[in-house]
């Protein structure tokens, strides 16, 4: 047996420390899910707060001003949207059972050109049809839960648009020339916020159209799919993915193979206009994640904090990376989570100081 040698004793008191944080967040997310998103809100707000000060608006009321511009968002979206997602919720059973129906026709069918009829009867056990747009009611109905702690997560976010014009000059009083240290986090919480502002407003642009072709087809709950494309919009390339399945699955359901295919091509071209043409000329840059990393904190913040981990994944992610590219011990952690072009730098900068 290997003896225990220092090293090996702090890896696994880290390795043992990561678990019960993990499991500690996982059994507060009943706390912490309105905390990150009231942080997620003012990420979004702080920059149209800034700017009103600077224009001489005193801090508390542009704070103010801030918070009713939200407050008549979220009413509005929980009023309209609340009743959908409690309509859907109600009609799902129907759909998926139409869904199974029909997945089981196409089996059937293409059994009868098959001579292995136990291999397709072995798949109809186990395609589940449904599962997109159990996914769509879940993520739907966990946000309207969520929204149930609207104040709470207002005043959270107040109080920390409140604290973010004060906070530079409290490090420079704390720590004096020490601050330098924190001008990293000052940057990636600038590049964040710009980050989540711009996707806000392409999310935004993204349901309205995905919202206004599903009307255009006849597909019931257009309001519905076109909130679920505002909202998996901020997962970088698989969320528009998973965003359309739901509605082309319905699509199928409810109004035929035509439609389907028309709703399919409209998403398409959405997701191909919003994030592929637009997004990188506004944005000018990605979120320095890889996109194996991305897909896995889709399912590992979902784990933790639910539906809305899956919504705040990429945010969560880009955090824990900065977390991690602050110690050189765990700097090649945030490298190999970190995109190809951050890799490219770091190689750059490596031979740079080879060469010196």
């Amino acid at each position: 047996m290997e003896p225990i040698t220092g090293r090996n004793a702090s890896t696994a008191i880290t390795l043992a420390a990561i678990i019960v944080i993990v499991y500690g967040m996982q059994a507060a997310k009943v706390l912490l899910v309105p905390f990150l998103l009231a942080l997620f809100l003012a990420l979004i707000t702080v920059r149209p707060m800034l700017w009103l000060q600077q224009h001489r608006v005193p801090s508390v009321l542009a704070a103010l001003i801030v918070l009713i511009l939200i407050m008549l968002v979220l009413a509005v979206a929980g009023t309209i949207v609340g009743a959908s997602v409690a309509e859907f919720t109600a009609a799902l059973p129907a759909y998926q059972a139409r869904l199974d129906l029909l997945v089981d026709r196409l089996l059937r069918l293409a059994a009868t050109h098959m001579d292995d009829g136990r291999t397709i009867q072995g798949l109809s056990d186990v395609v589940d049809a449904g599962w997109a747009m159990r996914l769509a009611a879940n993520i739907l109905n966990a946000l309207r839960d969520v929204l149930t702690n609207t104040f709470l997560i207002l005043f959270t976010m107040v109080f920390i648009l409140l604290e973010a014009s004060s906070v530079q000059t409290k490090i420079l009083a704390a720590f004096g020339r020490r601050a330098e240290t924190f001008e990293r986090a000052t940057l990636f919480l600038n590049n964040l916020g710009r980050y989540l502002g711009i996707k806000t407003l392409i999310s935004t642009a993204t349901g309205l159209s995905a919202w206004l072709l599903t009307s255009l087809i006849g597909l019931d709950f257009a309001l519905l799919w076109g909130m679920l494309a505002f909202l998996l919009n901020y997962v970088p390339t698989i969320g528009s993915i998973i965003a359309a399945v739901p509605a082309v699955l319905l699509a199928l359901v409810q109004l035929g193979v035509g439609d389907a295919t028309a709703t399919l091509i409209g998403f398409a071209v959405i997701n191909v206009v919003f994030g592929t043409i637009i997004e990188p000329r506004w944005m000018g840059y990605g979120v320095g994640i890889s996109p194996l990393i991305v897909f896995t904190g889709l399912i590992f913040w979902g784990w933790v904090f639910g539906p809305v981990g899956m919504l705040l994944s990429v945010p969560l992610t880009m955090t824990l990376k900065l977390a991690l590219e602050s110690d050189s011990r765990t700097r090649w952690v945030a490298i190999l989570l970190g995109s190809e072009r951050d890799a490219e730098h770091e190689l750059a900068e490596q031979d740079a100081r080879q060469s010196a």
